[in-house]
């Protein structure tokens, strides 16, 4: 049972390397607790999952999905896919910098490429800042955004014209 929860826990940690670039640095010395109706996990496949009401939390991050899986390839690379209706996560950003918000019908990450992708509805706001489309892909290592909408993605924007949607603030600094 132990070594069920330690592998569980660990496998987990690929979510928290989903987070913004910017997030509380505190967050990652911080325990992952995961709550979820289910969860099971598969040695020989070196895959883990949660279901039913998942709640993934480390410090400021919180996510929230109706289902994860994280699995493991023999060269150590982690692929992470939450789905719901939909996923959503918040962090707190270090420097003030307020809180992130995202969501997407799933949720995908991969330690190979460092790349996070929103698909379906999906959403990111910081501030009044907001990027709205039907794909959001965020390169960790580049700090790259990069949104679809409807047309070239054929996957529901969360923007209501189904075009990507973007409002940016202007800087109250002069």
């Amino acid at each position: 049972m132990m070594q069920k929860l330690c592998k569980a826990a660990a496998t987990a940690t690929v979510l928290l390397a989903a987070a913004p670039a910017f997030s509380l640095q505190s967050d990652s010395r911080q325990p992952i607790e995961i709550e979820a109706d289910s969860g099971s996990l598969d040695q020989k496949n070196q895959t883990t999952t949660f279901s039913g009401n998942v709640i993934i939390k480390q410090g400021t991050l919180n996510i929230h999905a109706a289902a994860v899986t994280v699995s493991r390839n023999d060269k150590g690379e982690q692929q992470m896919k939450a789905s719901g209706s939909p996923v959503r996560f918040s962090q707190t950003l270090d420097g003030d910098k307020g809180t992130v918000n995202g969501q997407g019908n799933t949720v995908e990450y991969a330690s190979a490429t460092g790349l996070v992708k929103l698909t379906g509805n999906a959403q990111v706001k910081r501030g009044g800042d907001i990027a709205q489309g039907s794909v959001i892909t965020y390169n960790t290592r580049s700090e790259v955004y990069t949104i679809d909408g409807t047309a070239k993605s054929g996957v529901r924007s969360a923007a209501k014209s189904g075009r990507v949607s973007v409002v940016i603030q202007p800087s109250s600094k002069p």
